[in-house]
C-alpha cells in the first residue's frame, strides 16, 4: 500500500465500510476467493462490515449474502437507502422531487436513458438500460410516471457516451438542491441533496457507538469520494480517478493485483 498521509501506528479500525464493484467484486460481478477471505478476517476479529454501494438495496444482498456477514447493516443507493439485515428492514429511506432534474435531462439529452429507483422491487425506466447496467425488475414508464412521485435515486444513463461527457452535462443541468456522482461510464447518479455514502454512514456509526475517526473505508469511484474523505482512514483503489485518489489517505493496489486484501491485511 502506498501512504499518503501520515498514519498513527496505533491506530485500529473499530468498522470496516466497504464499496462493492471494483473494491469487493470485479466488474463482472466475481468475488475473488482472497478477497472474501480477508473480509472474513475482519468478521473474525470481531469488527463489523458495512457494504456501502451504490447499488440498491435488491442488488446488494446477495454479496451481504456470499461474504456470510453477521446482522448488521449496509449502506444502498448512494447514502439514500439503509438497510439493516436480516431480516431486510429499511431504517433510513431519503427521497426527493426528480421532477425538475428529469426536465432538465429530457431537455439538455433527449436520447439518454432514465430510471427511477422501487426500493425492493427494481426500477422505472424511460427504455431499456444495456444488459447489466441495473438490476431488479424493470418497470417501464412514461417521463410524466417517472417525474411524478419523491425517489431515492435517479440514474442518467447514454451508452454511447463517456464520463467526461457526462461531467459536461452535470455542468449543463445545473444541478441544485440534489447530490450526484459520475461513473465510469456515461452514468449519472442523482441523490437527495446532502446524501452520499458518507451521511448514511454516519446514521449507521450512531447506532453502533463508532466514532467516524475509526472507521476504515475503502472504494473506487466517484461516489466514495465523500466516504474516504469522512473515515479515519479513507483507503482507494489504483484504479480509481485522480479526485478519488486525492480524497484518500492512502492508495493501495490495483483490484486484480490484490489491493482490497492488501488493504485490510494492514490491520486484519
Amino acid at each position: 500500500m502506498v501512504q499518503s498521509r501520515a498514519e498513527d501506528a496505533a491506530w485500529r479500525p473499530k468498522l470496516v465500510a466497504l464499496d462493492i464493484d471494483g473494491t469487493l467484486v470485479d466488474h463482472e460481478g466475481v468475488l475473488p476467493p482472497d478477497v472474501h477471505a480477508a473480509v472474513r478476517r475482519v468478521v473474525d476479529a470481531g469488527v463489523p462490515v458495512v457494504l456501502a454501494t451504490g447499488r440498491s438495496w435488491h442488488s446488494t444482498q446477495p454479496i451481504f449474502d456470499a461474504l456470510g456477514l453477521p446482522d448488521g447493516y449496509a449502506v444502498c443507493s448512494n447514502g439514500a437507502v439503509v438497510v439493516s439485515y436480516p431480516p431486510a428492514e429499511i431504517i433510513r429511506q431519503v427521497t426527493f422531487d426528480p421532477a425538475r432534474v428529469i426536465d432538465k435531462v429530457s431537455e439538455l439529452a433527449p436520447g439518454a436513458l432514465i430510471a427511477a429507483e422501487v426500493i425492493g422491487r427494481g426500477y422505472r425506466v424511460s427504455a431499456d438500460f444495456p444488459d447489466g447496467d441495473l438490476h431488479g425488475e424493470m418497470i417501464p414508464a412514461s417521463i410524466a410516471e417517472l417525474r411524478g412521485e419523491p425517489v431515492t435515486r435517479v440514474i442518467i444513463r447514454d451508452p454511447y457516451a463517456d464520463d467526461q461527457q457526462f461531467i459536461a452535462l452535470a455542468e449543463r443541468l445545473g444541478l441544485h438542491g440534489v447530490s450526484y456522482f459520475i461513473g465510469y461510464s456515461a452514468w449519472l447518479d442523482i441523490a437527495p441533496e446532502g446524501v452520499d455514502k458518507a451521511s448514511g454512514l454516519t446514521d449507521v456509526c450512531h447506532r453502533l457507538g463508532v466514532d467516524p475517526a475509526d472507521v476504515l473505508a475503502l472504494g473506487d469511484g466517484r461516489n466514495d469520494i465523500e466516504m474516504l474523505e469522512w473515515a479515519g482512514r479513507g483507503v482507494a483503489m489504483a484504479e480509481a480517478p485522480e479526485e478519488v485518489r486525492t480524497a484518500a489517505d492512502a492508495v493501495t493496489g490495483g483490484f486484480a493485483d490484490g489491493g482490497t486484501p492488501a488493504a485490510l491485511g494492514r490491520w486484519f
